[in-house]
């Protein structure tokens, strides 16, 4: 390990400050553009000892986990803390562009639809059994270590005052020192508790246990270990534009409201007066639910549990158009060509890998009408520039934060073919 001082020339994809080295690039975690840093280094990754000249950009950490010299790194929670709201926003509507660039797509981005502190709905802690009690937080950044949660400005309230109760559940769970997950959302009826990674699988005593402690409590909606439900008191719904749906264990929803509510509004207006629309990739419903108050809508989805619930709540909602549900790996076995033909729009909200193959059928159909959601910059692009070769033309591009204080961005893009 080497120290010496660096000048800040950028920020990286990930938020990390670059220096320029003589063999190579640097890169430097909590660092802002036009700072000259003091920092012990390991080959290409450096770590701030102090900061001789501060970025005009630089501001007070809102949170205290995120580093008690305002440097960052003692949570790993968040990485962007340290940097004003408009370079910020800045920086992402940036990681966005330059990713479209580096497939030779040149186009308008919209200003960054904003998050703001504690709208964050879904939350996963990591946690352990200790002698004083159950230890609950999140992992310091590239590390095991649980940094003990006292504050968290990204979190909802309505998950924060229920810390003690969270304590409790885990700990009628936990059996040794092991390290396991708990994912909590906040629906409309209660926390979901979904705890991961408990080896051994769940003892008559613990199951007692964890019932015990959860009829206790008011607001816990179900309790689930490893996958399986082993309390509910009530069913944890989520509202997809008055459509309620039961979430199943582990299933994924938008981290936040205010921002599922920004893509939905802005899928809807994409789609306008389509009357046939597929909705690929469509998990629980977050948008087909919406949709079919418009339009006949196909709902394609591999997570049998998912596309259950979105069954279920399509056929419990009035004033729906009809939807059709198929269970489907399109990734293996994207929608082709033959298929397609019947759309007037499709919808598509990949994982984080994208939709290669997916994409390649729908670049050779003739729907007219695109919307592509994506919570990845670079497997974006890669389908975007896809479709283009396909005769498509992209006509909005919204970049939606929905992380505070981290690099990732949500992204919806539409696009047509005449």
């Amino acid at each position: 390990m080497s120290t010496e001082t660096l000048v800040i020339n950028s920020l990286g994809a990930q938020g990390d400050g670059i220096a320029n080295g003589t063999d190579g690039p640097i890169f430097v975690p909590f660092s802002l553009p036009g700072e000259k840093v003091a920092v012990a280094r390991v080959k290409n990754q450096a770590t701030i000892m102090s900061i001789t000249e501060a970025s005009p950009e630089r501001i007070e950490p809102a949170c205290r986990h995120f580093g008690l010299d305002g440097v960052g790194g003692t949570c790993g929670g968040c990485s962007l803390q340290h940097m004003a709201k408009p370079a910020y926003n800045a920086f992402k509507r940036a990681t966005l562009t330059a990713a479209l660039k580096s497939k030779g797509i040149e186009t308008d981005v919209a200003d960054v639809v904003e998050a703001h502190a504690g709208e964050r709905r879904r939350i996963v802690f990591t946690a352990r059994k200790r002698e004083k009690g159950l230890l609950i937080g999140f992992n310091q950044a590239a590390s095991r270590h649980i940094v003990e949660l006292e504050e968290c400005p990204i979190t909802s309230t309505g998950i924060l005052s229920r810390l003690s109760d969270l304590r409790a559940l885990g700990a009628a769970i936990a059996t040794g020192s092991d390290h396991f997950r708990m994912t909590v959302t906040e629906t409309t009826t209660g926390l979901d508790v979904s705890i991961d990674g408990v080896r051994g699988g769940v003892a008559d005593r613990e199951r007692r246990n964890l019932t015990e402690t959860t009829l206790k409590m008011r607001g816990i909606a179900r309790v689930s270990v490893n996958g399986e439900i082993i309390i509910e008191p009530h069913q944890p719904l989520l509202d997809f534009g008055g459509a309620k749906v039961n979430m199943p264990p582990g299933a994924f929803c938008q981290a936040t409201v205010p921002a599922e509510e920004a893509m939905a509004e802005l899928v809807l207006a994409h789609v306008g007066k389509a009357k046939r629309v597929a909705d690929l990739f469509s998990g629980i419903g977050t948008f087909a639910l919406r949709l079919a108050r418009n339009a006949q809508v196909l709902a394609v989805e591999s997570d049998e549990k998912a596309i259950k619930a979105l069954d279920h709540a399509a056929r419990n909602t009035q004033g729906l158009k009809p939807v059709k549900i198929e269970k489907r790996d399109l990734f293996r076995r994207p929608m082709m060509v033959s298929e397609l033909k019947t759309m007037d729009a499709v919808v598509f909200d990949p994982p984080r890998a994208g939709a290669e193959e997916q994409c390649r059928e729908l670049a050779k159909s003739k729907v007219k009408t695109i919307v592509a959601v994506s919570c990845n910059a670079l497997t974006l692009a890669r389908d975007l520039s896809i479709l283009i070769d396909g005769g498509y033309k992209i006509t909005s591009v919204t970049p939606i934060d929905q992380f505070l204080w981290s690099p990732h961005v949500e992204v919806v893009v539409s696009l047509s073919k005449s």
